[in-house]
């Protein structure tokens, strides 16, 4: 039973992800690196472009670790060292894009063109024309009609 339990705890903490820090690269001051970590987990890997640049091994984003790490050390606040990455490598390098006119458009978009387009759909919809009434056949029609079908 407890080789079981052993197996499934090693099962468990196995599937963790592994951070792609090397040793070299963290600072000896452990607010700052916490820091560090805050920010690289919200930077985007430019290479892997699905992760953040503490969990890839790119050489890129191992650029990009020391490159925060530096401008910490350097006395940079968070939002400063954003701005340099930003500034250098576009918005996209943020995982979580900052509120901007830009993104709002991005997100109302989508919204917007369904909203005109089922507008359009009622509008046009109601604006044909109704269908004619159809009147029904008089009793000479429906005798010719008979006399036709057996003919």
């Amino acid at each position: 039973m407890m080789r079981r339990v052993l197996i499934a705890i090693i099962i468990l903490f196995s599937a963790l992800p592994a951070l792609a820090v090397n040793p070299d690269e963290v600072l000896k001051d452990p607010v700052l690196e916490q820091r560090a970590r805050g920010l690289s987990a919200h930077l985007r890997c430019m290479v892997c472009q699905n992760q953040s640049i503490d969990d890839s091994n790119a050489e890129l984003a191992k650029d990009l670790r020391v490159l925060v790490r530096e401008r910490l050390t350097d006395g940079d606040t968070d939002e400063q060292v954003l701005d340099y990455v930003v500034s250098r490598y576009g918005e996209f390098v943020l995982l979580k894009p900052r509120l901007s006119a830009k993104t709002v458009l991005l997100w109302v978009a989508p919204i917007a063109l369904l909203l005109i387009g089922a507008l359009t759909m009622i509008l046009f919809v109601r604006s044909r024309p109704p269908l004619k009434t159809v009147t029904p056949l008089s009793d000479q029609e429906r005798a010719r009609i008979d006399e036709l079908s057996k003919g």
